[in-house]
């Protein structure tokens, strides 16, 4: 489903991203993983074509999408359910009202139909009890969650991307978020997170890229990844190994 070929791309004069090429099927569980500023968010705003490579390709179901105009790139965008790190919601909107807001921007549904919905969608990230409640009311896993149901509400998604899901989370609400990812994926449909946190990402991911110094230094399964002879992997990956102790870590 999403190609990159030979992607370059640069903000101002250091470059972020260096001759990256991979493709990903949509029903695949990946995380990209890297320290802060190695392009692991840039690749997810690339593939959403909210901007463009230096050099190189970026295809989308057959589709190059790097010259697209922004009337074009709204179609591309309906295929993926996004949800970036800060969740994004609108301050002066309590939950009902963040939720809704798409469908009243894309869709011609009633209020009824729209209450319906985002009730529905509510009660999938398990937060309806919340409805009428302010941003500023709501827990950090909540936040997170009630931004997972207004990305659903803006399309049917091909595919799921993450922003950093489970960032400034405490441990139990990490889990709670892994467990939704998962379970919104359980009908076949794939997604994408990228995450520092890799003990987070072992719980979710099949496969797993790395990213090192605007190059991608590793794509491969959980087994080759812990393993991996590449010292800024295993570096990466100590925090894995402080926090398991020798346990094995099971996926959810």
């Amino acid at each position: 489903m999403i190609v990159f070929d030979g992607v370059w791309f640069s903000y101002r004069a250091r470059e972020v991203l260096k001759d990256i090429s991979f493709s990903i099927n949509a029903r695949e569980r990946l995380a990209i993983l890297g320290e802060s500023g190695e392009g692991k968010t840039t690749i997810l705003r690339l593939i959403l074509g909210l901007i463009r490579p230096d050099s190189g390709h970026v295809i989308i179901e057959g589709e190059d999408i790097t010259n697209k105009t922004e009337d074009e790139l709204r179609r591309v965008r309906r295929k993926f359910s996004i949800v970036f790190q800060e969740g994004a919601l609108f301050d002066s909107l309590n939950v009902k009202e963040n939720v809704a807001f798409c469908l009243r921007e894309y869709t011609r549904m009633s209020e009824d139909e729209i209450d319906k919905k985002v009730r529905e969608l509510l009660r999938i990230v398990g937060v309806e009890e919340a409805i009428e409640l302010m941003p500023e009311e709501l827990s950090g896993g909540m936040h997170r969650r009630v931004a997972i149901a207004r990305s659903l509400a803006a399309s049917e998604p091909s595919m799921f991307l993450y922003d950093e899901p489970t960032s400034g989370l405490d441990p139990i609400n990490a889990d709670n978020i892994c467990r939704l990812i998962l379970e919104l994926s359980r009908n076949g449909t794939g997604f994408i997170i990228v995450t520092h946190k890799v003990f987070d990402a072992m719980k979710v991911a099949d496969r797993f890229m790395f990213l090192h110094n605007g190059m991608m230094v590793f794509d491969g399964d959980r087994e080759t990844l812990v393993h991996a002879p590449i010292p800024e992997i295993q570096s990466f990956i100590q925090e894995l190994n402080s926090k398991t102790q020798g346990r094995t870590v099971k996926k959810i």
